[in-house]
């Protein structure tokens, strides 16, 4: 590759690059479940600045290029909800989701007081499945997006995170 991979917080320079990485990455989630409305292929580019405005926001860079991001933020009973976790399709393979993954989860945990964390994923997606399972997260129940979408969410402890990212 000859340049690594960084992970640092996302700032406002970064947000047309998340916007369009996102857009990109999630066609192949739309074209899974037969639905391009699902949320990330319809979120704004106003919406994405806000939540890089007031949310945790990480980017794993290559060089100058945002190549993946990810989102949380902590609600009011102390559950750190990450989403859109995404990483260029060129890059894949590589350890990049777990990565982010991780600084989501250090960043919810130590600077905004996460409990416990909790995503979900479509059903039909194998892959990001794997992923969760793999980082410790076990499945809590089914739910429907607004956009029609079955999602499998789940939930682990932070007291997991911590110990899994001290392994």
């Amino acid at each position: 590759m000859g340049t690594s991979v960084t992970i640092s917080a996302a700032t406002a320079q970064d947000v047309e690059q998340i916007f369009r990485l996102q857009y990109l990455c999630f066609q192949s989630e739309a074209e899974l479940y037969g639905n391009y409305r699902i949320d990330p292929l319809v979120q704004t580019l106003e919406s994405v600045r806000g939540e890089v405005a007031t949310d945790l926001v990480f980017v794993a860079r290559l060089g100058e290029e945002v190549v993946g991001s990810v989102r949380g933020f902590t609600d009011a009973e102390g559950i750190g909800r990450i989403g859109k976790l995404c990483v260029h399709p060129r890059l894949r393979g590589h350890g990049l989701g777990t990565r982010l993954l991780r600084a989501a989860e250090s960043g919810l945990a130590d600077g905004r007081s996460a409990i416990r964390f909790r995503l979900h994923t479509g059903e039909r997606s194998e892959g990001n499945l794997r992923l969760y399972r793999k980082a410790g997260y076990a499945r809590v129940g089914d739910a429907t997006g607004e956009d029609g979408v079955r999602l499998i969410l789940l939930e682990k402890e932070a007291a997991a995170a911590a110990y899994a990212a001290s392994a």
